[in-house]
C-alpha cells in the first residue's frame, strides 16, 4: 500500500474510541475527503461516490470511500501541461 493510501486510511479510520468506525455521517466524511459538505452532498445526489441510505440516514462506509478514492486517483487523466518525470 503507499504512503497516500495510508494517510487516507488513517484519516478515515481515526476511531473515537477502540471501537473500529465502519461508517462516517457526512461532515465526517467531508472532512476526511477534505472536500466542503455540499460538494459531497452533490457527489451523493449524482451518486458519485458510495454511500448508504437508510431512511433519511446517509453514511459512508469506510471501506468503500476507501476503494472509491484509489479508483479516483488511478482514473483520472493528468492535468494539461503536467510532467509527471
Amino acid at each position: 500500500m503507499s504512503q497516500t493510501n495510508q494517510d487516507i486510511e488513517s484519516l478515515l479510520l481515526k476511531p473515537k474510541s477502540d471501537t473500529p468506525c465502519l461508517a462516517l455521517r457526512p461532515r465526517e466524511a467531508a472532512k476526511a475527503l477534505s472536500v466542503s459538505e455540499r460538494t459531497l452532498w452533490d457527489w451523493t445526489q449524482r451518486g458519485e461516490i458510495p454511500h448508504v441510505r437508510r431512511g433519511k440516514t446517509i453514511m459512508y462506509p469506510v471501506s468503500s470511500l476507501t476503494l472509491w478514492l484509489e479508483t479516483q486517483v488511478t482514473t483520472q487523466a493528468p492535468a494539461k501541461g503536467v510532467n509527471h518525470e
